[in-house]
């Protein structure tokens, strides 16, 4: 990848954040994937092949819907009842969603999942999730009771230990101001920042929690969740995966190994289906 596109994505980042704080206070309009899109059916109910539900989590500036046009309708077609949510919206910012405090959208999924298993009937859900989708989740699972209620997590370039955005983060000291607008502005991309409060307590006393499975999966071209490596968990029943590992073809970097990878695609339905993973290779891409 060309320096410039290492770097764009992150000052896009930055800009969306300032479109973020100038935007006029205007009503969010729902953009929850209903049941005519293949998931978010609340009559699904899981079956004894996939008996746990699946709850897809996007990520930062993501959406329920945008975030998984692909990863759904993957799973959907394999059996699995699928559903996913809106978190962290803030006043006035429609369609871009993730960026509330992690706390706060961890209880909103929460909320979300006692929603799932009621409809389902289901006693646990597997949850996917991509970015910050990928780590918020854990704070549910340590802080806010969803160990009892979650069989596996599975992450998607998950920003587990913070990112530095090829090192961009560093440089936040010596812009006045910039700092206090992602704290104000965009609570989700401060929490993000390695060393921040929320990380710093989310991975005190270890990554895990006992009960769940844990799937990191990663791309060496991850441009966002930087050093890739951070993203990887440490603990019982965990397992890191690089993509690049396992085709040394895939180029994915931070979106799209969330958006249309579908190499990621296969190893998540592995994570969710051990006792029937099939190899992943490059092969997988035609699955």
């Amino acid at each position: 990848m060309l320096p410039w596109k290492r770097v764009l994505r992150p000052l896009t980042a930055l800009l969306l954040t300032a479109a973020v704080a100038l935007a006029p206070a205007t009503t969010a309009h729902a953009t929850e994937a209903r049941p005519g899109a293949g998931w978010n059916d609340y009559s699904c109910k899981p079956s004894a092949a996939h008996p746990r539900p699946v709850v897809l989590v996007h990520g930062t500036f993501g959406n329920s819907v945008d975030n998984w046009l692909g990863l759904a309708p993957h799973l959907k077609n394999r059996g699995y009842c699928v559903f996913s949510l809106d978190y962290g919206q803030l006043p006035g910012v429609p369609f871009f969603h993730g960026l509330g405090p992690v706390e706060k959208s961890a209880e909103e999924l929460a909320a979300h999942v006692d929603k799932v298993l009621t409809a389902t009937g289901a006693a646990e859900t597997d949850i996917v999730g991509h970015s910050q989708g990928g780590m918020m989740p854990r704070y549910y699972l340590k802080f806010l009771g969803g160990a009892a209620k979650v069989n596996a997590l599975v992450g998607i370039a998950p920003s587990n230990h913070g990112t530095t955005l090829l090192g961009l983060t560093k440089l936040l000291p010596y812009f006045p101001g910039v700092e206090d607008l992602l704290n104000e502005h965009t609570p989700a991309l401060a929490d993000q920042v390695v060393g921040s409060d929320v990380l710093t307590k989310l991975n005190e006393g270890g990554d895990t929690v006992p009960g769940v499975r844990y799937t990191v999966l990663a791309t060496r071209y991850d441009e966002v969740v930087t050093p890739y490596r951070s993203q990887y968990l440490s603990g019982p029943g965990v397992r890191n995966v690089l993509l690049q590992d396992l085709c040394p073809l895939d180029l994915s970097e931070h979106l799209a190994i969330g958006l249309f990878d579908r190499i990621a695609f296969h190893e998540v339905a592995n994570a969710l289906d051990p006792a029937h993973a099939t190899p992943t290779t490059c092969a997988s891409v035609f699955d």
